[in-house]
């Protein structure tokens, strides 16, 4: 599988304004155009590196994560990246290569790489290529449960986990789920969903989870609360809890996205 990679830069001076970005009180719609030179940020203890903050908490919307798509030139990275000690996190390459030095094991990440970072793990990322390397890192405040154990850290690679497929679909909707739905350990999956041309989720999916949808690879018209939207390759959606969604994957080729929720916790009673 090749992944979009970002692109950074600006619209020329002749391109049209008009996009199909949007924010709704229900969902948001980041083209990949909209991550430009001008909307990147850096980060504190991070050498040579960008970003673009792609979801954070926002009250009322979405609350439970964060996701970044991070860029890396040749010799940056950092040795204090996550401040928070609490929180949990997913790194996952889109493009080139990193060092992930994790628990004092030093892993080489190309494409497809997937890092699952347990809370309080050591950890340290750096690019000793000579080409840009490209990753998105999911971050969350691990939610703690008495008697049940913190999940450890794991790395793996996309093509080494074998879809499941999705029952009645004949392998038309396919999903790589790194970790186990049973296990309580975890507090959130970050999987990789794959429509086949012409395959369809066919129903409204209406649920509590949040989600972040960043696509990989292909063309859909995806369904977000009431509206129909084209999105591609490079496209963000940030859905709010409850938010209807269902998608018809366009062709040629498949539609994949990376997929964030948040699962397997009791619901706070206070607001």
């Amino acid at each position: 599988m090749t992944y979009h990679v970002p692109q950074g830069g600006l619209p020329p001076q002749t391109a049209l304004t008009t996009d199909r970005a949007v924010f709704t009180e229900a969902y948001a719609v980041l083209p990949a155009r909209t991550m430009s030179d001008i909307t990147a940020s850096l980060l504190p203890h991070w050498d040579d590196t960008r970003l673009w903050v792609l979801a954070r908490p926002l009250s009322g919307f979405a609350e439970t994560f964060a996701q970044y798509l991070v860029e890396v030139a040749p010799g940056g990275g950092s040795d204090r990246p996550e401040p928070d000690a609490g929180a949990e996190g997913v790194l996952f390459v889109v493009g080139g290569e990193v060092e992930l030095t994790l628990d004092g094991t030093a892993h080489t990440l190309g494409s497809g790489g997937y890092a699952f970072l347990a809370p309080g793990a050591e950890w340290s990322l750096r690019n000793h290529t000579d080409a840009v390397a490209s990753f998105h890192w999911i971050r969350k405040a691990y939610e703690q449960v008495d008697g049940i154990e913190v999940p450890a850290s794991f790395v793996t690679n996309a093509a080494d986990v074998e879809p499941v497929e999705m029952a009645g679909t004949d392998g038309a909707w396919r999903t790589r789920r790194f970790v186990n739905p049973s296990d309580l350990r975890h507090d959130m999956h970050v999987n990789i969903v794959t429509l086949s041309p012409g395959a369809s989720i066919t129903f409204p999916e209406t649920h509590v989870m949040e989600h972040g949808l960043f696509v990989l690879e292909g063309k859909a018209v995806y369904l977000l609360n009431k509206d129909w939207v084209e999105v591609e390759a490079g496209d963000f959606m940030w859905l709010r809890a409850y938010c209807p969604q269902a998608a018809y994957a366009g062709g040629p080729g498949p539609f994949s996205y990376l997929l964030y929720k948040d699962v397997n916790r009791h619901v706070g009673l206070t607001i």
